[in-house]
């Protein structure tokens, strides 16, 4: 039997785990009874820019296959909303939806958060414990932040993941299960992978289909929809009337870059729900002009503010529109549509650049930023 050392906070939490074998668990059930279509499974994703609709696009091709998916996507881009989705647009829509965030979970620990253990594995554990695989059985398992997975545990994962088997810590029994994982990062794992902070064929074999999510500041047209939303929600929340964001305010939020992305929108649609004291949104706006490095642009139309963006994506990609770090992908966009949006908007002078990426045979592609 396997013995393994661990320190005092470690043995606090596992202890807290055997007590409570559910706690810190995210298992889910969908109330869906069939796989359903595409917009009843994706009603909680808001939006509808072209960006976001290629991302939903492509959920809808993986989910159905069964194969690994990994997301990439900044902080609050709404990763685990993906993986949902995956998950209740799939054949397994009536298993376990399970979810584990690798940085969550102390080092020491994970390994067997994510496979169990057999009773006298860590000091002080009476108790056998099945892992988040065990748990997924038949379903999906969720792992968000997966670049934050140690080396050594890596190699582990990447056996389940080919092999569909593994023992629990401490234990000599190969268990078999049938589980699709969905990994997601807001890392560039193909950077680490170059600078061997995380295994090449783990990164292969879980990028089979990879998923990459645009920064709201790339979907700014969703902005007007997703506040909406959200004030209406805190406000039925919290028993209130807020029904009209003022323009002013609504051109400030167009103009913001939000680096929290949604998730920094939702928080700071929340704030203005609580601070209203009637029918209109009044939030802190002034906080967003605050946390701008520059002063505020002037107030500008939606077709402005685009035109601005695509030129500001272009100067920092120097003008270079196809390729992996060409200004498509960070828009997450195909080639041809940006192109064309270039010619509506004006922008004419990145053609001698556009042809030196085709000459050296770049393929365009619609990557999603």
């Amino acid at each position: 039997m396997m013995w393994k050392t661990l320190n005092q906070s470690d043995s606090a939490y596992i202890s807290n785990a055997v007590v409570s074998p559910t706690k810190n668990l995210a298992i889910e059930k969908p109330s869906l009874s069939d796989e359903g279509s595409v917009e009843d499974s994706l009603h909680r994703i808001i939006g509808n820019s072209r960006a976001l609709r290629s991302v939903l696009q492509q959920v809808g091709l993986v989910a159905p296959t069964g194969s690994t998916v990994l997301i990439q996507g900044e902080t609050g881009t709404g990763k685990e909303l993906i993986a949902r989705a995956i998950h209740e647009l799939s054949p397994r829509s009536n298993a376990p939806f399970v979810t584990l965030n690798c940085a969550a979970i102390p080092a020491a620990l994970l390994e067997s958060e994510l496979f169990g253990h057999e009773r006298g594995a860590f000091t002080g554990t009476a108790m056998q414990r099945i892992g988040r695989f065990e748990m997924a059985n038949g379903g999906t398992l969720f792992l968000d932040e997966i670049g934050e997975m140690a080396m050594d545990l890596q190699v582990k994962l990447l056996r389940v993941l080919q092999e569909q088997e593994f023992e629990r810590l401490g234990g000599t029994r190969t268990t078999r299960v049938n589980v699709r994982v969905v990994a997601a990062t807001n890392r560039d794992l193909s950077q680490m992978v170059g600078h061997n902070e995380f295994r090449a064929d783990l990164f292969y074999r879980l990028s089979v289909f990879p998923v990459s999510l645009p920064p709201l500041r790339n979907r700014p047209e969703d902005i007007p929809a997703l506040a909406r939303h959200f004030m209406a929600r805190f406000a039925e929340r919290m028993n209130k009337v807020v029904e009209d964001i003022p323009p002013e305010t609504m051109e400030v939020m167009l103009a913001y870059d939000w680096p929290g992305n949604v998730r920094q929108l939702q928080n700071f649609m929340e704030h203005g729900v609580i601070v209203s004291e009637g029918p209109v949104f009044q939030p802190p706006i002034g906080q967003l002009r605050l946390q701008k490095n520059s002063q505020p642009r002037e107030s500008q139309t939606l077709e402005a503010a685009t035109r601005n963006h695509i030129l500001q994506v272009l100067q920092e990609t120097k003008w270079v529109v196809g390729g992996r770090q060409g200004a498509a992908a960070r828009l997450g966009v195909a080639r041809t549509t940006l192109l064309s949006k270039m010619r509506r908007l004006g922008i004419e002078s990145a053609g001698d650049e556009v042809r030196s990426v085709r000459s050296r045979g770049y393929q365009a592609f619609a990557a999603m930023a």
